[in-house]
């Protein structure tokens, strides 16, 4: 059973994989290419050099020859891929140096070369943020109409110190405005970031995740830095070596930042797999498929997903699901619109979900919505509070042996405390509320907020 959303493997976040099969019907594998392109940052538009992690191949070590044509790169790259996937859909990947930079009839000839190519169902673009003409803007605007048209953005960091250390030669607010006109031609974009730049904290990669949570993005590539040999980077750290993130610290700041990024953002990559021997470290990252267990490894022992520090009701659905075991009996004390209920009917699903609301309309609606998902094991009671011992003593429960967990102060909690029941406030797990609902909330935020500088309690912090 697949237990998580966006993924057909298990996994704990969006996956490309399964993307492409609920777009496309089909398993779909991107062709790399070199097209031959060059760079607004080497031959001096913009700058001279390139960026210094940057190889002779312009990060396109896995492209095709440069040297051969496009329709005979993507055959070769295909029959390799071809052997593992025979049934599969390409995607045409332009991946090395700026595959935006040129006249708009060199682009068209080139990208359409492809797209003339049997099952070919899309293009992947890789290119700069100050790369993209006006006149290269409305062609890709025009290309998208005909095809699946991804542009994959560098970023790499947000931060202008490690940017002018790494001789991106572009700023932040470039590559925001660049994303704004992609978006608004309905263009997708994917970003590119890495992990472990020189004298980058982990703070400072968590930002640089943060920020694209601000953007309209589609996916999002998690690379953690290659030193390569014959780099400007390689010379650097020979010269001055500075710290590699180890496997374990990378694992860590991969975690935390899929827990804080919008689970709506594709995973285009979530570490790099560098050629053995142009690498000078870190080592751990020839071995890729370890990498990526361990990360699912890590979620796994957290217990997390991506998005998970989004919203506070992702901790609330953590910690009741820890408690609440398949036969239990659990009582929802105010079901209002029923999606707790679904929720605690979904853990207890060989046991029984007893829930209470004084509001004949929150009845009729949490049955209609249980009964939409084939729930059986519930029963629903137009009472309040005080008749919970009643109900429950039908079950042959003591009072000592119940908790009411709840998420409504004035009646969950009150509610249970004046008959004598154990209660648990936790914060809600939906932010739907019925009418009546709002007015408890609005008195309870005060209530609350005099408890806690009373110090009666603390948001966020559990009490055995």
């Amino acid at each position: 059973m697949n237990l998580f959303s966006n993924t057909n493997s298990n996994k704990r976040y969006y996956t490309l994989d399964y993307f492409y099969k609920q777009k496309f019907n089909s398993k779909v594998f991107k062709v790399s290419l070199n097209a031959g392109f060059s760079c607004p940052n080497i031959d001096g538009t913009v700058g001279t050099g390139g960026c210094i992690y940057c190889s002779n191949t312009g990060s396109g070590e896995f492209a095709g020859n440069k040297n051969d044509d496009l329709v005979k790169q993507f055959n070769e790259v295909k029959a390799i891929l071809h052997k593992k996937w025979p049934n599969a859909k390409y995607i045409g990947y332009f991946q090395a140096r700026t595959n935006t930079y040129a006249d708009v009839e060199t682009l068209k000839e080139k990208y359409e070369t492809i797209l003339k190519l049997d099952n070919v169902v899309g293009l992947s673009i890789a290119t700069r943020p100050d790369a993209i003409s006006p006149e290269c803007l409305k062609y890709l605007t025009e290309l998208n109409k005909k095809t699946f048209l991804t542009i994959e953005l560098g970023l790499q960091t947000i931060h202008e110190k490690t940017t002018k250390l790494i001789n991106r030669c572009h700023s932040l607010e470039c590559f925001d405005e660049c994303v704004k006109k992609l978006r608004k031609n309905n263009i997708n974009v994917v970003v590119h970031i890495i992990n472990g730049l020189p004298y980058e904290t982990k703070e400072m990669m968590l930002d640089t995740i943060k920020h694209l949570n601000k953007l309209d993005i589609q996916g999002v590539k998690i690379h953690m830095l290659h030193i390569l040999k014959q780099t400007k980077l390689g010379k650097m750290y020979k010269e001055n070596p500075f710290k590699i993130l180890t496997k374990e610290e990378y694992v860590d700041i991969v975690c935390d930042q899929l827990e804080n990024l919008k689970s709506n953002i594709v995973i285009n990559r979530i570490t790099g797999d560098p050629k053995i021997d142009d690498l000078i470290e870190p080592n751990w990252l020839t071995k890729k498929f370890g990498v990526m267990n361990d990360i699912d490894k890590e979620l796994a022992k957290r217990d997390t997903y991506q998005g998970f520090n989004l919203s506070i009701l992702n901790r609330s659905k953590q910690i009741i699901s820890n408690l609440v075991k398949k036969n239990d009996i659990v009582v929802d004390a105010t079901i209002g619109n029923g999606n707790d209920t679904l929720f605690l009917a979904d853990l207890a699903r060989e046991g029984k979900v007893i829930g209470f609301d004084i509001q004949k309309e929150a009845i009729e609606r949490t049955k209609k919505l249980l009964d939409k998902n084939s729930i059986k094991n519930y029963q629903l009671f137009e009472k309040n509070h005080a008749d919970i011992l009643k109900v429950l003593k039908n079950y042959n429960y003591d009072i000592s042996e119940v908790a009411i967990v709840g998420d409504q102060l004035v009646t969950d909690i009150l509610g249970g405390n004046r008959v004598g029941i154990t209660t648990i406030l936790v914060n809600p797990m939906s932010d739907i509320d019925m009418p009546l609902t709002k007015i408890y909330r609005f008195i309870e935020k005060k209530e609350i907020k005099k408890m806690t500088k009373k110090g009666i309690f603390k948001v966020g912090r559990y009490y055995d």
